[in-house]
């Protein structure tokens, strides 16, 4: 496991939850990093004051993910800091409300497909040609839970996405592993702290979701920045094409 000192990361979705909580992780690391956001810059510009602390570089950049021109003036911007990135981090994405198969239009169904899947795949093309390829770089991708098993109802869609994510892992690690890119997925099950789930999760809902977690408690940020800091670090490593499933024990083969 390669070290993170003086890497340089970029995030998409740093405002909370799982983001801020990756983004705080990879400066504990050591990493230099370039956070996005879209509705909220309070907490990644929060993020930034912990970096500059400690005497490294932190930008934050707002941009729209799912128009193209909003992704390359953001990845423009970006490498104007940074001329070279050793990870990408590809958190971004929404579950946007609750809806079943019948109340389903063209236009919900694209609009979740352009924040979970266009997005990715943009920031991916265009932070490309800068990603570490003498060293190596790390591709991390957050899936979910609901994309294994397809999640609660209303959130076909949502899961849908989630499961491509899965397949835009393995297939861009086939890709990328010649020019020494590595890309990995983490999976994260029910995680309270998020703004997903203080939206769209019931209490009622959450608490008979732990009573089915072998290891009894919802997942937190942190645990999921615990395994996305560790596939960071593997910017040198052998682990390609894999999901690591962060949910407490839940089976989702």
């Amino acid at each position: 496991m390669g070290t993170l000192k003086g890497r340089t990361a970029f995030i998409t979705g740093a405002s909370q939850g799982i983001g801020a909580a990756i983004s705080e992780s990879l400066i504990n690391s050591g990493c230099n990093i370039c956070m996005h956001y879209y509705h909220s810059s309070s907490g990644p510009e929060r993020i930034k004051e912990i970096a500059e602390k400690k005497g490294q570089k932190a930008v934050v950049i707002q941009a729209d993910l799912t128009n193209e021109n909003g992704v390359k003036d953001c990845i423009t911007k970006a490498t104007g800091h940074f001329p070279v990135f050793d990870i990408l981090i590809n958190n971004s994405g929404a579950l946007v409300e609750r809806r079943l198969l019948a109340e389903v239009d063209t236009r919900f169904w694209q609009k979740l497909l352009d924040l979970n899947m266009t997005s990715m795949m943009l920031v991916t093309r265009e932070l490309l040609p800068y990603l570490n390829k003498q060293e190596g770089a790390s591709i991390v991708n957050i899936s979910s839970l609901a994309g294994r098993k397809g999640g609660h109802p209303g959130s076909l869609v949502y899961s849908t996405t989630k499961g491509a994510v899965l397949a835009w892992t393995r297939s861009l690690s086939s890709e990328l592993g010649p020019f020494g890119i590595r890309v990995n997925a983490v999976a994260p099950g029910f995680i309270e702290g998020t703004r997903f789930h203080k939206e769209h999760t019931t209490r009622e809902s959450a608490v008979e979701t732990i009573k089915g977690i072998p290891l009894g408690r919802s997942g937190t940020p942190e645990d999921v920045a615990r395994a996305v800091t560790f596939l960071a670090s593997e910017y040198d490593g052998f682990i390609t094409g894999e999901t690591i499933d962060i949910n407490g024990g839940i089976y989702c083969a």
